[in-house]
């Protein structure tokens, strides 16, 4: 980021080229929507170019950057309040689907057809179940367990006491584990 606020636009396609794919997944699972993913990805990174100047270095790019996400990903979810739950059968890719549903987007990785059905249902399961949980312990939930970042980044990006961020993650699993407790795969 230093390299690039000093006039090196390359350095903003390494910056992107680093960080897209796991801000693009966060962004789709807190959305839960990949078409809106895409368009707050590019948001994003729209705004690390207006807010360049902004930056000041003493957070780590990244937290920054997760900063901008998840404002936007509220500021979304404030103008989007009427959508509380996505059909299992609804368009995967938004209106241009062809036929696929959320359901079907899981590829079958498992070694039988039957384990590989008890795996999308699990996986459906799971999008369920992190889609149920409130907003706050989600997106500690997914800061923490899918982008990996510590609980003191979380934080940062949050503007909260640490504690309250373990707080919230404790619950989200609470909440998972309750809400998954009764999964037996019919193939374990």
């Amino acid at each position: 980021m230093q390299r690039y606020l000093e006039g090196d636009s390359v350095a903003f396609k390494v910056l992107m080229d680093r960080h897209a794919r796991k801000l693009y997944n966060f962004l789709i699972r807190s959305s839960g929507r990949k078409d809106l993913a895409e368009d707050l990805l590019q948001e994003v990174f729209l705004r690390v170019v207006r807010r360049a100047e902004s930056f000041k270095g003493q957070a780590k790019f990244t937290t920054w950057m997760y900063t901008i996400a998840r404002n936007l990903i509220i500021d979304t979810a404030r103008r989007e309040r009427h959508r509380k739950t996505i059909a299992l059968d609804a368009p995967a890719y938004g209106d241009d689907a062809q036929g696929e549903t959320r359901l079907d987007r899981t590829p079958d990785q498992a070694p039988t057809p039957d384990r590989g059905a008890a795996d999308a249902r699990f996986t459906a399961r799971l999008e369920d179940a992190l889609q149920a949980l409130p907003e706050e312990q989600r997106e500690v939930f997914l800061l923490r367990e899918v982008e990996g970042l510590k609980f003191r980044e979380i934080a940062e990006i949050l503007n909260l006491p640490a504690n309250t961020i373990k707080s919230r993650m404790r619950y989200a699993l609470e909440a998972l584990r309750s809400t998954l407790s009764d999964y037996a795969p019919e193939n374990p």
